[in-house]
């Protein structure tokens, strides 16, 4: 299986990577987001580590039953070679209805048919107000003319 675009990355095929994997997360299914990973991936995720496709898609499926209405914005940090270096925010609420905004940093890095071998992941948040909330379009990827992080200051 192969999963386009290929290492090395210049910055277009970056930007395309990274908004690809973007779209996977705010489908916010668990079996479609492993398989862009490589079957022995290695990821660290917070205070997690995490080996192999399996175990992704059941952190993924926890994640998912925990943090409702994810909403997600990746955007290209840095990329060389088979490497890519990516912020993010997320909004999401649990289920007593408190609203959350995630900050992020991930390392990425990409086997040759451009699959994740290696995924670290740093990760704080912080309540906020519903009325606070950014990220508001409808559930699912992201519009394109939905303003990206740089725009809000994140």
């Amino acid at each position: 299986m192969s999963r386009p675009p290929l290492p090395p990355f210049d910055e277009q095929s970056a930007i395309v990577k990274v908004r690809l994997a973007e779209d996977g997360w705010n489908s916010r299914d668990p079996a479609k987001v492993a398989l862009a990973y490589t079957t022995d991936t290695r990821w660290r995720n917070r205070v997690e580590f995490l080996n192999g496709r399996q175990e992704v898609e059941a952190f993924l499926t926890r994640k998912w039953n925990r943090e409702l209405d994810y909403r997600l914005i990746k955007e290209l940090w840095a990329f060389a070679g088979n490497r890519i270096a990516v912020r993010y925010a997320y909004e999401y609420h649990d289920d007593s209805g408190q609203w959350f905004r995630a900050y992020g940093n991930e390392n990425w890095e990409f086997a040759e048919d451009g699959l994740m071998r290696v995924r670290h992941s740093s990760i704080n948040e912080q309540p906020i107000a519903e009325a606070d909330r950014r990220f508001l379009w409808p559930l699912g990827r992201r519009p394109d003319d939905h303003p990206g992080l740089s725009h809000f200051g994140f």
